[in-house]
């Protein structure tokens, strides 16, 4: 078909392609192996302009393609200007001793450790401009945190350092996420948090994080237990009273979305509100025929999600969420459809303009999924010449839809980025959103309508009995045998493939759509062929695990933990690290395609006279000698450099070495990634030392 009868095709259908060509351009930019030259911004700014003004001249056949190009080059411009924007200083060093800041945030790590996030940092013997924005502390176990407050200013003693890179090569780089939140150190520390002066919350923002405070706390009071913490979660997003036998049992089973305030919690709050006040104003004839009542209910609905927003502590699941609903309830406002492919694209676009890093988000990337094919398949169902079902069973059939088609949508994207599917998810979802909807939500908003009075207990015992539901479900659900069932991590190309794919699915229109399935069909080819690194070292050189039929064997079974279930993880592997281990008493030695690896510890480096004595790798904490090596040594120095490091099988059946400073390039975010230097032999196979 030719190229002006394609497009003519599509005429009326583009927009909804805006937030993707921006998206091409974002994640263009966020692969690049090195940041752009300064003068290459402002360059493609001018590219962009340049296009736009050249397609309002060419041929109709022609301008989409001109303005899709333009888009991406305003897309990874905007991408730079935003990392340079964020731009703050970073810890170079490891840092011991005192740490002085206003606390801006508490919550709770993956240990299920309380931490705080500081700003106003001051350290001992640092200059101001090296101080880094804000820093964040992981407590000791037994700490109290009760005390703890936002906008309290506080000193305790505590470990610090820069945010930690991959823990493989191509793995997910922390620092990144780091870079644009300005955290610029964490740590932990094992002494007590002392106040240095009480809370000042000199800005609203600091005024709503405090009043957060204040109403989690109520509601855990007024709801004992994990249920009270759950509502607190639904209600402020504070996840600080959740436990990690709680957190583990909603991953399992599928249900962890509803923690995070995102499209659900807004949909449904936004919707509840909208629905009672527009029945209300039709009970009233007078009222009803003075106003319109859709309108008016969409301003209170819209108004009601946007103190929700403020009171959520606006992360971006939230502000995406927001925006969501925001356009939707907008939509109504104007007289236009609400759920169209058009209002998700405006949402999209206002985020990605925002904060270009949300792309690389997983919240981003499965809300959108699951939006989009849910706003795509009833609009098919709409259209389609399908029999009416009873009225009783409309909503059943509704839900059933919707989680199938959400739990497909955001399926490969949870697999990808978690290495676990939820086989039960659907089920649980079935038995819990409902809830969620008719019980947790309608008595929440109940509860902030009475609590004024001192009469919210009947509403806060109706929701603390539906979270106490939930939590029951996810506990059920995780407890069944399969429950979970892990995923090897795909190669890098296999989301962008499956994305790309089901865009053409939902957006083009006509029989061509259905060649959108292609490119999903070669990224699952990929991804079950996926080949896992033979060797994997951690970038302390503490750590080193050698893939085996039966799995990878690692060489300790303490230590360095987040990089062994990290690495247990994207091998698709279950275990636990503890179970991984095979440490030995004179180090850990391997054998593998002719090479031989031995692991040393500092201690056994020192008591070793000749280290590469049988060896042709030797891997240490420890710091070895600089000259005189018979092997490829890889000490603390030149892990300091490299990063972690893999070992993957050449074509030859040969291994050749890769780096995560290789892999990451240099970015803003990276420091001195991509200088690093190898000395010593060569690898055996291509690539070697690369």
């Amino acid at each position: 078909m030719p190229l002006d009868m394609l497009i003519a095709a599509q005429r009326g259908h583009l927009f909804p392609w805006v937030p993707v060509m921006l998206g091409c351009g974002i994640g263009g930019y966020f692969a690049l192996p090195a940041e752009p030259a300064d003068w290459m911004r402002p360059a493609a700014w001018g590219a962009a302009a340049l296009l736009v003004l050249g397609a309002r001249r060419a041929a109709e056949s022609l301008a989409p393609l001109l303005l899709g190009l333009s888009l991406v080059l305003a897309g990874g411009a905007l991408a730079a200007w935003r990392s340079h924007q964020v731009a703050a200083p970073v810890l170079s060093f490891r840092y011991y001793g005192p740490v002085e800041g206003r606390i801006l945030k508490i919550d709770r790590s993956l240990s299920d450790r309380i931490r705080i996030t500081l700003d106003r940092v001051m350290l001992a013997d640092t200059a101001p401009a090296r101080l880094p924005a804000t820093v964040r502390v992981s407590l000791s176990a037994d700490m109290p945190h009760t005390s703890l407050e936002p906008g309290k200013t506080v000193i305790l003693t505590a470990h610090l350092s820069p945010p930690m890179g991959p823990a493989e090569p191509g793995g997910f780089d922390f620092r990144r996420l780091a870079w644009f939140e300005r955290l610029g150190a964490v740590g932990y520390s094992r002494t007590p948090v002392l106040a240095l002066e009480p809370a000042i919350r000199d800005g609203p923002a600091m005024r709503i994080a405090g009043f957060r405070a204040q109403l989690s706390q109520a509601i855990r009071t007024g709801i004992p237990g994990q249920a009270g913490a759950f509502a607190a979660a639904v209600v402020t997003g504070d996840r600080l009273g959740l436990d990690r036998a709680t957190m583990d049992a909603m991953r399992a089973s599928n249900l962890a979305h509803l923690l995070a305030i995102s499209g659900l919690h807004m949909g449904l709050l936004t919707g509840f509100v909208f629905l009672v006040l527009r029945r209300a104003i039709a009970a009233v004839p007078r009222l009803a025929l003075r106003i319109d009542g859709r309108k008016a209910a969409a301003i209170v609905a819209l108004a009601a999600a946007t103190a929700y927003l403020a009171l959520s502590g606006g992360s971006i699941a939230t502000r995406r969420a927001y925006v969501m609903a925001a356009v939707m309830l907008g939509a109504v406002l104007l007289d236009r459809r609400a759920l169209t492919l058009r209002a998700v694209a405006v949402a999209a676009i206002l985020i990605l303009a925002a904060r270009p890093e949300s792309l690389l988000n997983v919240g981003f990337q499965m809300s959108f999924a699951a939006t989009s094919a849910l706003v795509w398949a009833f609009c098919c169902l709409r259209d389609a010449p399908l029999p009416r079902a009873p009225r009783l069973l409309r909503p059943v059939l509704a839900l059933a839809l919707s989680s199938a088609v959400a739990g497909a949508a955001t399926a490969p994207i949870g697999a990808a980025q978690f290495n676990q599917i939820a086989q039960w998810g659907v089920p649980a979802n079935l038995m819990a959103v409902p809830v969620m909807g008719l019980l947790v939500v309608p008595a929440a908003v109940l509860a902030a309508c009475l609590a004024p009075f001192g009469l919210a207990g009947p509403a806060l015992w109706a929701m603390g009995a539906g979270c106490s539901w939930i939590l029951a479900v996810a506990a059920r659900v995780a407890a069944l045998e399969g429950a979970v069932r892990p995923v090897v991590a795909p190669a890098p190309a296999v989301l962008p493939l499956i994305a790309g794919g089901a865009l053409v699915v939902i957006l083009w229109q006509g029989r061509g759509r259905w060649a959108g399935l292609l490119p999903v069909v070669a990224a699952l080819w990929l991804w079950a062929g996926t080949q896992r690194p033979a060797v994997l070292i951690s970038a302390s050189g503490g750590l080193v695990g050698v893939l085996e039929p039966g799995g990878r064997v690692l060489n300790k079974s303490g230590g360095d933990g987040y990089a062994a279930r990290a690495w247990l993880e994207n091998d698709g592997d279950g275990r636990l690290p503890e179970a991984a281990a095979r440490p030995g008493p004179a180090g850990f030695e391997a054998e593998l395609a002719g090479l031989r690896l031995r692991q040393l510890s500092a201690a056994q480096l020192r008591r070793r006279a000749d280290p590469c004595a049988g060896a042709d790798l030797v891997v240490t904490p420890g710091e070895a000698a600089a000259e005189g090596e018979a092997c490829l040594v890889l000490d603390r120095n030149r892990l300091a450099e490299t990063g972690s490091v893999a070992l993957r099988n050449g074509p030859g059946g040969d291994l050749y070495l890769v780096t995560a400073a290789k892999r990451a390039g240099q970015r803003p975010w990276t420091g001195r990634a991509g200088r690093e230097a190898l000395r010593g032999p060569r690898l055996p196979g291509p690539g070697a030392g690369s």
